[in-house]
């Protein structure tokens, strides 16, 4: 039998510098030049797509999610009935904070083994180079971190928050179970989900993150190329382009960039999804690029199951045709998989025996054959 250790390798770990202020950098510095960019973020390696726009009040949305997170691993869904007034002062705050000076920021910094607070993404500690962004995590309540920030000023922004972050997890359920209905799962073979199906006791982490404008954004990456580890994201974007997700056409790949659609969200299908349902909804690999005049802000939501819930298979989607794909697997034990191997995170998982180096992620985002 092959060991993991003797085919998948751990990701090298790196330090950054974090007191650099990317809204007065005039000439991009070489902690931030990713050279095989240079065509690939400039989108001359994108082709014209569109992925799937599906209302909620669609009478064939079952049919359609289904289709569109087996054939995209995502949609935007529109007619979901967040308040726009809302998302108004969801976006007004999100400015709000990254607009404050970068000293003032750093009084909000993630401590030491904890996502709460301002910082960089995770996953860059991957990479040798350094995201053209910012971000800032919410896993519980914001107060702590804020009232730093904003000493006599910080209840309206935990406020808006703590509402949306509310609002949203609700869509997150209601998405979900249309999800799963075009697959024929109920209720009855989620036990983790509750009684209810609502997901009570279920992990939700609300990110933040900013792209401000880049003097070279032909050799600077916002966010790489990755899937998203939970059950689902659900993410609004800002009305500037920046998404992009990874389309494979047999042994060709293109990024597709996913341009703005008015009062939506963008659903990704995550990896543990990919899990339950046994390979049949995929996780899709996305990155965000980012722009010389404009910044960016995206807002996506995560959810997943009860840390200690064990994620399987689904018993109705193996057969004799189709087996079961990936061993089971609990959230907390999937998040140490995905900290230590990043992109090959499924395939350490995986139940189909590795017959030689995976296909994973190169430095640049591509996509490279194992």
């Amino acid at each position: 039998m092959v060991s993991v250790s003797g085919v998948f390798r751990p990701r090298p770990t790196y330090l950054h510098n974090t007191n650099l202020d990317l809204n007065s950098v005039q000439e991009l510095p070489d902690s931030h030049i990713w050279p095989a960019l240079d065509a690939e973020a400039s989108g001359n390696l994108t082709c014209v797509e569109s992925m799937p726009v599906i209302d909620l009040a669609d009478p064939d949305v079952v049919g359609r999610m289904g289709h569109a997170s087996e054939t995209w691993g995502g949609f935007h869904v529109t007619g979901h009935g967040v308040p726009l007034g809302l998302i108004d002062r969801l976006e007004s705050q999100v400015c709000r904070l990254f607009s404050l000076p970068r000293e003032q920021k750093l009084n909000a910094a993630r401590v030491p083994n904890s996502f709460n607070g301002y910082g960089q993404v995770p996953i860059a500690a991957f990479f040798e180079k350094s995201l053209w962004s910012e971000g800032c995590t919410i896993t519980d309540s914001p107060v702590n971190w804020a009232s730093r920030l904003w000493p006599d000023d910080y209840i309206e922004f935990c406020d808006v928050m703590e509402e949306y972050k509310k609002e949203m997890k609700a869509l997150c359920v209601r998405i979900m179970w249309l999800m799963l209905a075009s697959l024929g799962i109920t209720k009855k073979d989620l036990d983790w989900a509750g009684p209810n199906g609502d997901f009570d006791g279920s992990w939700t982490t609300l990110q933040l993150n900013w792209y401000p404008p880049c003097p070279d954004p032909n050799r600077a990456i916002g966010l790489v190329a990755h899937s998203d580890s939970p059950i689902l994201t659900v993410l609004y974007p800002s009305s500037t382009s920046g998404l992009q997700v990874l389309r494979e056409h047999g042994t060709q790949a293109h990024w597709v960039t996913i341009g703005p659609v008015p009062d939506s969200f963008v659903v990704n299908v995550g990896d543990l999804l990919q899990i339950l349902t046994n390979g049949r909804f995929r996780a899709p690999l996305h990155r965000a690029i980012v722009n010389r005049t404009h910044h960016r802000l995206s807002v996506p939501i995560f959810i997943g199951p009860p840390k200690d819930a064990l994620i399987t298979p689904l018993s109705k989607l193996v057969s004799a045709d189709r087996p079961q794909l990936y061993r089971a697997v609990t959230w907390d034990e999937y998040l140490g998989i995905k900290r230590k191997y990043f992109q090959d995170a499924l395939a350490v998982v995986s139940l189909r025996a590795p017959m030689d180096e995976p296909s994973n992620v190169s430095d640049h985002g591509s996509l490279e054959s194992g």
